[in-house]
């Protein structure tokens, strides 16, 4: 494939897509871009951080199936998960900050064992494999913004590092097929994505602040609030991984957004368009938390012509309302 060229759609009617974690919150709408295409798709979720309702308007369609099982474990015996596989999109794992201490060994499993045995069904299939790395890859970065050719600052033995060491472990697997296998893979690096599906408890900033905001409560910023992320709405994060899935490209590619804010700034935003009388407050800030997330996004524009298009404050409207529906 041509740098800088428009990817062509590579997966659509006729195509099978195994999709773990599909219950998830990104996952579930990767689900929905998929069947819209004509895809059919099976989500493999043990629904530890899934829920059903992101799904359940799927349910019952010939296209979609829903098997829950830990992917961990192997793939089990069901009769969706007999036949081969065009795409493997594994983007299972929790991935919240209260998930690094609930569920430490579960999310090793989920970054390695889990990997390993999609690995060998895509090696079977001749599938493609995306897998859903992250920006907490990079850890704690000393070069700003973050290039792909980052190798990080990673707290090996943090609390945090359960997530990010079975991020980097998935990655050096995936290459490691790519290249001894010669398995059609991919990763793409996650930056802090938000929107609808958010569990509203999950311990990151943006459900935190929204749910703080619409009942009232004083918004628990950590720290001095001077670090920054760069916010992308679940819409963008869609597309992009969709244009990776469709090249040939193998990454690891970033995805996100370069539009880098406070979290102090980010907490008065939300205050604001929700109308919300809640007020900052400050409480200590957790261990090995980032200073500072932004992507560099030239490979992306570059491979996959990726642009960003929804603006932080129409993506925050659009979850606020979906908060505000569902703490009524």
């Amino acid at each position: 494939m041509l740098t800088g060229m428009k990817v062509e759609q590579r997966f659509g009617p006729g195509h099978r897509i195994l999709v773990t974690g599909g219950a998830g919150f990104v996952p579930s709408h990767l689900v929905d871009a998929l069947i819209a295409r004509g895809c059919t798709v099976v989500a493999l979720d043990n629904l530890v951080t899934g829920s059903r309702e992101n799904v359940a308007h799927l349910l019952g369609k010939p296209a979609f199936t829903l098997v829950e099982a830990d992917v961990s474990d192997g793939l089990p015996e069901h009769p969706a998960l007999a036949e081969r596989f065009d795409a493997i999109l594994h983007m299972a794992s929790p991935a919240s900050p209260t998930d690094f201490e609930k569920l430490p060994v579960e999310i090793l499993r989920v970054g390695s064992v889990a990997t390993l045995h999609l690995l060998e069904r895509a090696t079977t299939d001749g599938a493609r494999f995306l897998m859903a790395s992250t920006s907490e890859a990079y850890g704690d970065p000393k070069e700003h913004p973050q290039r792909e050719t980052y190798w990080g600052n990673v707290n090996p033995i943090g609390v945090r590092s359960v997530y990010d060491e079975a991020k980097r472990f998935s990655e050096a697997a995936t290459m490691a097929y790519r290249r001894s296998r010669g398995v059609d893979t991919a990763i793409v690096r996650i930056f802090n994505t938000f929107g609808p599906r958010m569990r509203p408890d999950d311990g990151r900033a943006i459900p935190t602040f929204i749910s703080q905001a619409l009942r009232g409560e004083p918004i628990t910023v950590h720290g001095t609030g001077n670090q920054t992320r760069s916010i992308c709405y679940v819409a963008d994060l869609v597309r992009g991984i969709l244009l990776l899935l469709d090249s040939t490209e193998s990454g690891p590619v970033n995805c996100g957004t370069e539009h880098e804010m406070s979290m102090r700034e980010l907490a008065e935003t939300i205050v604001s368009l929700s109308e919300s009388k809640s007020e900052v407050t400050y409480v200590t800030r957790s261990a090995d938390d980032p200073e500072m997330r932004r992507p560099d996004l030239t490979l992306a524009r570059d491979l996959l012509g990726y642009e960003p298009t929804v603006a932080p404050e129409e993506g925050l409207r659009r979850t606020i309302e979906y908060f505000r529906e569902r703490l009524a």
